[in-house]
């Protein structure tokens, strides 16, 4: 079992910045593909941005240049990070911090407890 933490979530003004944590401890794979998605009320979960144990991004569309995912791998200390600048009002969600890691073939999918993120306008 893997558990998540997340924290850094609140309420900012356009324009302004958040920087969200997550801390994952338990049963962490050697690779891993750790990341955030977000919710906003009445939409499905969508993805935000990943990143690999190698450091390998992805990014959704209406984030990029304005948010950066980054981990760290020390040991004991699975931590993805998500910088958040310019935000906007759109961006007002609760934000899950999600780990994937696979045992053979089988994928397995862990998610924190979520945090919300409000930008007024």
């Amino acid at each position: 079992q893997v558990q998540l933490v997340e924290t850094g979530g609140g309420l900012v003004q356009a324009g302004g910045s958040l920087r969200l944590s997550c801390a994952a401890s338990g049963s962490i794979s050697t690779f891993n593909v750790m990341g955030w998605y977000h919710q906003a009320p009445g939409k499905q979960r969508e993805l935000v941005a990943t990143i690999t144990t190698g450091g390998g991004t992805n990014y959704a569309d209406s984030v990029k240049g304005r948010f950066t995912i980054s981990r760290d791998n020390a040991k004991n200390k699975n931590t993805v990070y998500l910088q958040m600048n310019s935000l906007q009002p759109e961006d007002t969600a609760v934000y899950y911090c999600n780990i994937r890691q696979w045992v053979g073939i089988r994928e397995y999918d862990y998610w924190g407890q979520g945090t919300q993120v409000t930008v007024s306008s």
